[in-house]
């Protein structure tokens, strides 16, 4: 069973959502933060990415960066900016993106369930990145940035949803990229109660984007209850903001790879080595991948495609029939060189929301020798690796539109 709880959010009144609501800390550099915040104080990047109020040579790390977060959210809750709500709701949050709409349940999911993997992860996380976002929890004492979480679709929580998004929304503002943010606050006990006990007959949750997010709430939330000697269970630390979507709503982006050299290799024993395996041709203009095991490819000026035979399609273990696998198996790694994508300098990866003219300008700006545009990994190829337990290659999955900061947040006591 899954869990999805009701909270007493802080919100933004509806004159400031659309200053406040801000791009996740993790999507933007701190240099490009900096540009954004230019006279937007009321910006949630001054609590995510608070290094933007700070010298630029401070270490990103260093405990003044997260004592400015807290000093920036108290400062928006004082000015009256956010406003906490009088009881424990669940709320909708809504994104629409070139028409599409995606509907999601805002509520807390839980420690114990993320620990007991009901709540299903399919990526590593880094313990550098952990420890950041440990220390903005503990420091701020404060869920700030939802998790991404999905669930198998369910015609009944949607029918819902349906019903409390067809009410005028709290807050509905179009973002800076075009993305229009809506939320709705569901108040009714029963429809709450519901809701639960809905979510309670979902076997399983899945991290779909905020690994790193979840690993920090789940070790702030352990180092709390064992610094409790009168430990409950139903203390707000024992639980994570999230907002929970639909499977079949979602739309995970291509997440393509651009490499600075060819590994000492000439063009044609490049294009020698990738023929070994896949089947290779040019063509005119840009690619449209159609199919799994398409692959796009920019050298030289020209566009190419190379495909994956069906032997490596057909594989048995979900990671292994991959497209990010097997390009990494088949030719990053035994012709370009690059054993580990996660270190390797020579290798750099752009979602598939740049679009493909961020592939050939990062070639033709002569920064990068070659570009390869994948073909989107599905939902459900994240699903049946997260169910058989196992861990998806870096960089695999580019979910869009992203979650928005400072719309709701939770604190942990």
């Amino acid at each position: 069973m899954a869990t999805v709880r009701p909270f007493k959010a802080f919100r933004p009144k509806p004159e400031y959502a659309g200053e406040v609501a801000a791009r996740p800390y993790d999507v933007l550099s701190s240099d490009e933060a900096r540009h954004e915040v230019v006279g937007h104080p009321l910006s949630f990047l001054h609590v995510g990415k608070p290094e933007v109020d700070l010298d630029p040579a401070l270490d990103h790390y260093d405990p003044k960066v997260y004592a400015k977060a807290k000093e920036n959210l108290l400062k928006l809750i004082d000015q009256g900016v956010l406003v906490e709500d009088p009881a424990p709701f669940l709320y909708v949050y809504a994104q629409t993106m070139e028409g599409r709409i995606q509907y999601g349940i805002v509520g807390c999911a839980s420690v114990e369930e993320y620990l007991n993997d009901t709540i299903k992860k399919h990526e590593l996380t880094r313990k550098d990145k952990e420890e950041d976002r440990c220390k903005h929890v503990r420091t701020t004492n404060s869920h700030s940035g939802p998790i991404f979480l999905t669930y198998p679709d369910n015609r009944q929580i949607d029918a819902i949803v349906s019903k409390v998004t067809s009410a005028q929304p709290e807050n509905d503002f179009d973002a800076s990229d075009g993305i229009r943010h809506q939320t709705w606050v569901i108040r009714d006990p029963a429809t709450m109660k519901t809701l639960q006990q809905l979510f309670a007959g979902v076997r399983n949750l899945y991290v779909a984007d905020g690994h790193h997010r979840t690993a920090a709430a789940s070790i702030v939330g352990l180092e709390r209850k064992q610094a409790n000697p009168r430990h409950r269970g139903d203390e707000e630390y024992n639980f994570f903001l999230a907002v929970c979507f639909p499977a079949g709503q979602l739309r995970i982006l291509d997440y393509n790879r651009v490499v600075k050299d060819t590994n000492g290799l000439s063009v044609d024993q490049f294009f020698d080595g990738v023929k070994k395996t896949f089947s290779l041709s040019k063509i005119q203009g840009r690619p449209r991948l159609s199919n799994k095991g398409e692959f796009g490819l920019y050298l030289g000026g020209d566009w190419y495609m190379f495909s994956a035979p069906e032997s490596l399609l057909k594989k048995s273990d979900p990671v292994e029939r991959l497209d990010v696998t097997i390009l990494q198996k088949h030719l990053l790694d035994p012709i370009l060189g690059i054993k580990d994508p996660r270190t390797d300098k020579r290798v750099d990866f752009v979602g598939g929301i740049r679009g493909m003219g961020e592939l050939e300008k990062r070639v033709d700006s002569g920064e990068m020798k070659l570009a390869i545009s994948m073909f989107p990994t599905s939902i459900h190829e994240l699903m049946a690796i997260a169910d058989a337990g196992k861990i998806m290659p870096p960089k695999s999955t580019w979910f869009e539109p992203k979650l928005r900061d400072g719309l709701f947040v939770h604190f942990l006591d």
